[in-house]
């Protein structure tokens, strides 16, 4: 039997999945995952797994080989059967970004609950863990009959904040809407400074306007926090609103970028003076755009990887659940990809 965690990847996040696997001082896992000349998904495991604690890196998001989310799904899920059948001990789903995680509810009538249809997918397949990153609706946790970890991208994220002087009463962090505010207030206490929320209406899916903005922003840096980037649109509007209440800069940090249509150009004509997002979905070619800072979060999933072989407490990354007398873990300084 192989000693200690066996690390596999699909195609979604690749390299986000060979920086976890150095991380943790192991090889990333031999498996053929492609396609069949018919389209259809081809997964082989090409090494021994029997009685193994495995772990399956895979962003449920558009590959850089041009697969699909779907495919990724796909990927994912075959590959998971393909070790419960070679005799895998335990398999843990990492899935840095869930995708179908904003369809959590239905919001009108004969609509599918999509984000609980691919937790029945892992359960059937036989993923017996999942670990994710800033789940869009925490709730989703309650979607799965198995242990749920759901890191956290704000250490990182802060330690960036504070790196550029980002912090105290020289900035405001910003809610993009109301649903954001518990984790707005997250960052604030992280960073000791003020909020403020911006109050929208959507008048149509993936449309949004600016109502109100709760809080002072005037003379003063705005940092806009939110889970995922997907059209910009809104990140835009609010970051147009803050400026034109007096803010001297705008600055937006997110989890996931998205980035889906015509975000990037969106993003790169707005107000927004820089977007930091980490890399669980990769972001080919980052650094040719200028307004854009990606983030590596392989350390924080190495070391939860590592907490997990070993029947530690994965809540102390994030400064949760600290008894009498135990040392507070310390996130390593962020790393810039590109």
């Amino acid at each position: 039997m192989p000693s200690g965690p066996l690390v596999f990847s699909g195609n979604s996040n690749r390299a986000l999945a060979a920086e976890i696997a150095k991380r943790l001082r192991v090889q990333l896992g031999k498996a053929l995952v492609t396609k069949f000349r018919n389209e259809e998904t081809r997964v082989e495991i090409q090494e021994n797994v029997r009685g193994s604690e495995v772990f399956v890196v895979q962003s449920i998001c558009k590959a850089p080989n041009g697969n699909g989310v779907n495919d990724s799904l796909m990927e994912l899920l075959l590959m998971i059967d393909a070790l419960r059948r070679a005799s895998a001990s335990r398999i843990t789903a990492v899935m840095p970004y869930y995708g179908y995680a904003k369809q959590d509810k239905k919001t009108k009538g004969r609509e599918p609950i999509s984000a609980k249809v691919v937790a029945n997918l892992l359960k059937i397949t036989g993923a017996k863990r999942i670990v994710t990153m800033d789940l869009h609706a925490a709730q989703i946790q309650g979607f799965f009959d198995m242990p749920v970890d759901n890191l956290m991208a704000e250490p990182t994220l802060c330690n960036y904040l504070k790196k550029e002087g980002l912090y105290d009463d020289k900035i405001v962090v910003v809610s993009p809407d109301a649903g954001g505010v518990h984790r707005a207030e997250r960052y604030a206490k992280r960073l000791n400074s003020s909020l403020a929320i911006v109050f929208k209406k959507r008048p149509e899916p993936d449309v949004n306007e600016v109502a109100e903005i709760v809080g002072d922003v005037e003379g003063r840096a705005a940092v806009i926090v939110d889970d995922m980037i997907s059209t910009g649109g809104t990140l835009g509007k609010a970051a147009q609103a803050i400026r034109q209440r007096g803010a001297t800069r705008v600055l937006t940090v997110a989890t996931h970028g998205i980035f889906a249509g015509e975000a990037i150009g969106v993003l790169e004509n707005s107000e927004i003076e820089r977007i930091v997002i980490t890399n669980t979905i990769p972001f080919e070619n980052v650094a040719a755009h200028p307004k854009f800072v990606q983030l590596s979060i392989a350390q924080t999933f190495a070391d939860a990887i590592s907490r997990i072989t070993t029947n530690r407490s994965v809540s102390e990354l994030f400064g949760e659940n600290i008894g009498p007398g135990d040392i507070p873990f310390v996130p390593e300084p962020a790393v810039v990809v590109g």
